[in-house]
Order: structure tokens, then sequence, then C-alpha cells
């Protein structure tokens, strides 16, 4: 994840619909490694398949740890279409860890959560502006132009529309 300044206003480059997906877990129990150790290693093994693969849909991600006990991973894709085909895809690494994790769910009651929100957000339903930082977010996920393409104000980018 780049961590470049970059100088100004710039927003977004993302064009058209887009989904959000916010995923991750809570240690519901410190010592009990056993039932929280493989989710919490299962995550990066999905994101390094999923960068490798240009295809993939999933336009950048964002590691978010949260209070001690939570770990969360924020998710832009370029479509629910291709979200839901990894979570199902059964070569994909999605499909064994989430029956994994049932499976120690079921065992260990209670001793690690995990959740998950998806938002999909339709074109001229998200807008962004950064100022004097690296690329972040959706800018790191889809690129950043300056705020002049888009609209000088929220209101502006927020009724953008890929011409």
């Amino acid at each position: 994840m780049g961590a470049e300044l970059i100088e100004g206003r710039v927003t977004a480059a993302a064009e058209g619909d887009l989904v959000v997906f916010v995923i991750g877990m809570r240690i519901n129990n410190f010592w009990a490694l056993r039932s929280w150790w493989p989710v919490f290693t299962a995550m990066p093994r999905m994101l390094k398949e999923l960068s490798r693969e240009k295809d993939s849909g999933l336009l950048g991600f964002r590691l978010r740890p949260g209070m001690p006990r939570v770990f969360e991973v924020i998710q832009y894709w370029e479509s629910r279409e291709k979200l839901l085909a990894y979570a199902a895809a059964p070569d994909a690494e999605h499909r064994p860890a989430w029956t994994a994790f049932n499976r120690r769910a079921r065992a260990g009651k209670g001793r690690v959560g995990i959740f998950h929100e998806t938002y999909v957000v339709p074109a001229g339903g998200y807008e962004s502006i950064y100022v004097d930082m690296p690329a972040y977010g959706l800018g790191e996920a889809a690129g950043v132009v300056p705020v002049g393409r888009r609209g000088e104000s929220a209101k502006a980018r927020l009724a953008y529309r890929a011409g």
C-alpha cells in the first residue's frame, strides 16, 4: 500500500457502481487460540489470492485494526456479482475457510465472532476527497484524479456521472 504523498486535492477515479465489503473477526476468548487463529490467518491468504487474480473483481482493500479484539478489512469490489462469485467458488480459498470456520464455531461456541457488511453503491452515490496525503481507501483502490475533473464540492462529485 503506497505511502507516497500526493500534493493538492484529488478524488477517487472510480467509475460506475461499486461494492464496499467490510469483513472482520472479534476474538471473544484470547485463550482459545485454536478457535480464532485459523480465522485470523485465513483472510491474508484470500486477499493474496484475490490480488494475484486481476479479474477477481477486487479493486483494493485496507486493513483496519480496531479495538484489541477486533480485526477488520474494508474491501472495494467492482460488482456484487464478482464478490458473490468469489464467495461461492469451490476452488478458491474462501469456501474451505468458511467450512472450517463453521466446524470450529460449533465445537468452540462463542470463542470467536465474525461479521461482514456489504454495501452496493450506485454511481453518484459516493464521493471522496484527499488533500495532501497518500492515496487512501477508495482512492488507493481505484486511483485518483484531480478534484476538478469530478467537481469542486461534495455535491458536484456526488452528481458526477462518467461521460
